[in-house]
């Protein structure tokens, strides 16, 4: 079901000249439909920074799925909003994310996971890798491919990628 999901990214890549905001929706209901397989989903806000060749907020939701606690799934939409050449500039993004740990015969109570993952805009791709703490701080970086040479009022977007982020489970907001 994972390779499934990872070849609909990889279409992605090689169907860009698409409409971006209908392909970007897509992409999600598929991500959605082959995680639901999974036991256990829990919700999340988050917000956090990131660096593409600018400085971008981002604000969004994610569904984290997993079965144990050794290997978790996330999958994600967000906007970005940023300043580019004085003009305020907001880019849609999805993403997905393979978080990592391999001590067996531990619960929830993991304080550590590795990163593995991908985002994607209008304007750019980006594999990445990164650290969390309790999946609830993000810290990852990558390097972007561009999409659009045009990028974002007039500036390219690729290179290195960084991005800081909070997750916040809803049931803490409940």
């Amino acid at each position: 079901m994972f390779p499934k999901t990872l070849s609909l990214l990889l279409s992605y890549i090689r169907l860009r000249k698409m409409k971006s905001k209908i392909y970007i929706i897509i992409l999600l209901l598929a991500f959605c439909g082959a995680a639901k397989s999974q036991l256990t989903m829990h919700k999340f806000i988050n917000a956090g920074y990131v660096y593409q060749n600018q400085s971008f907020g981002e604000v969004g939701g994610k569904l984290l799925f997993l079965s144990n606690d050794d290997v978790l799934f996330r999958v994600g939409a967000s906007a970005l909003m940023g300043s580019a050449n004085n003009k305020f500039a907001i880019m849609p993004k999805v993403n997905a994310d393979f978080l990592l740990n391999f001590q067996k015969n531990v619960d929830f109570y993991h304080a550590h996971y590795f990163i593995l993952g991908a985002e994607a805009t209008n304007k750019y791709v980006a594999p990445k890798a990164g650290f969390s703490l309790f999946g609830i701080l993000d810290l990852t970086g990558g390097y972007a491919f561009s999409l659009d040479k045009d990028g974002i009022q007039g500036k390219e977007l690729k290179g290195l990628n960084i991005n800081f982020t909070i997750n916040i489970p809803l049931v803490v907001i409940n």
